[in-house]
């Protein structure tokens, strides 16, 4: 799909979506399994438990993953913890083929994030998923994993419940809701999945980010899960230099999600008294659409025209909250392949498995630079890392282009096979 086709494709997605007002029905819920859709996505309060821990679950039809593949699905609510290390309430999906597992031990699971779907509370994936709305693409993805035998965990991402706003590019929140949702598909009353099943982690664009900070913190956040591998494709691993190609670009809906998602994981900052006008309509415009919206609603927009004072992208950086921290360095904590290493080493961010990232040749909404710079920051480092930018596609179809060798390269570490860097 070239340029052309994505547009085209976001005006009618901006004009055609619209949500559907009732839900699939579901099979019956196993005890303890019988939470409404309301109490999925409540207002969370105060949350208790430990990461991971289920909060409640209910059986879902997944009518936007084709095939018809059989399985058994639940939407999860469950423990995370946020950047500030506060436990905090996520929703997901969990989905469970029926077909006998036959890889040998236990049935493996991909903890998966997906691209980006907008801010909207309407856009969850887990209500996609299930036919609630319409406004996203990652159906066969998850289709090729479920044939595959692979069970699926899929987190929405931390800010999708009443009340909430996403937090979109907020690194830590994103891996730790990667991981916490592997330890929740554990928990399923009824469910199959065992505690010593392999993990693959997987996830593109704005899922490709969620994907390696997922590898980064899983041997601190989440020791005892067995991961084995992960995917990551179209990363924009530093912020700044992709905000600086998407700002008054045809695709600056992205860079609006971005500033509205920071300032959700940092209400501390400033943000809100610094916007005009136009910037409190932005931000209202962000948080009510879903990815087709956001893009149609923003199109070419530039940062400067939403403050009272024309802020820049470097003068917002310089901006200081309350303990002295800007919006630089919070912005710059968000940096892929920063202190990261081999198990043996003294790194931050320890990867003990190999790492597959990707991009497509003709991708025009990230920066190359930013793509080529976190996988040459992985070799440096040591890691095992495979490299593909030969897909012959733009951003958005290079995630159907790769589906299958992301499905395979998981699939070869699930069955013990090595990976041969390519560094």
């Amino acid at each position: 799909m070239r340029l052309r086709t994505l547009l085209t494709t976001a005006a009618l997605g901006a004009a055609l979506a619209a949500p559907v007002l009732t839900a699939p029905q579901a099979g019956a819920a196993p005890p303890g399994c019988d939470a409404t859709d309301a109490q999925i996505y409540a207002a969370p309060g105060a949350v208790a438990g430990n990461p991971g821990d289920l909060l409640a679950c209910r059986p879902a039809k997944l009518t936007n993953i084709p095939g018809d593949v059989p399985m058994h699905a639940w939407k999860v609510r469950y423990v995370s913890t946020d950047a500030q290390g506060q436990k905090i309430a996520v929703s997901g999906t969990v989905a469970v083929p029926d077909a006998e597992w036959k890889g040998g031990g236990s049935r493996p699971t991909v903890a998966f994030n997906p691209g980006t779907l907008g801010s909207g509370l309407q856009c969850a994936f887990s209500k996609q998923l299930a036919g609630q709305y319409v406004d996203m693409y990652e159906g066969g993805n998850l289709q090729l994993m479920l044939k595959a035998g692979y069970a699926v965990a899929a987190t929405d991402g931390v800010g999708y419940l009443d009340g909430q706003v996403h937090t979109y590019m907020v690194g830590a929140n994103a891996g730790h809701a990667l991981l916490d949702i592997v330890r929740t598909s554990r928990q399923i009353p009824g469910g199959t999945l065992k505690a010593d099943g392999d993990v693959g982690i997987s996830g593109y664009s704005e899922g490709g980010a969620a994907a390696l900070w997922g590898a980064q913190l899983a041997a601190s956040y989440a020791p005892e899960l067995k991961v084995v591998g992960a995917a990551a494709g179209g990363v924009p691993g530093d912020l700044k230099l992709t905000a600086k190609q998407l700002n008054g670009s045809l695709f600056a809906g992205f860079l609006a999600d971005a500033l509205v998602g920071l300032h959700a994981a940092h209400p501390e900052m400033p943000f809100d008294d610094l916007m005009n006008d136009k910037g409190q309509q932005a931000i209202k415009d962000v948080k009510s659409n879903c990815l087709y919206g956001t893009l149609a609603v923003f199109l070419g927009a530039k940062v400067e025209n939403f403050s009272k004072q024309g802020l820049s992208l470097d003068q917002i950086y310089a901006l200081k909250g309350p303990d002295g921290t800007s919006w630089g360095d919070i912005v710059d904590r968000q940096r892929l392949g920063v202190d990261i290493g081999t198990p043996s080493s003294n790194a931050k961010y320890k990867i003990g498995f190999p790492v597959f990232q990707y991009r497509g040749w003709l991708e025009e909404i990230i920066p190359h630079e930013t793509e080529d710079g976190t996988h040459a920051a992985y070799c440096s480092a040591g890691i095992n890392t495979t490299w593909k930018n030969t897909y012959p596609t733009e951003h958005l179809s290079t995630d159907w282009g790769a589906a299958g060798d992301v499905t395979n390269f998981l699939g070869d570490r699930f069955a013990g096979k090595p990976a041969q860097s390519n560094c």
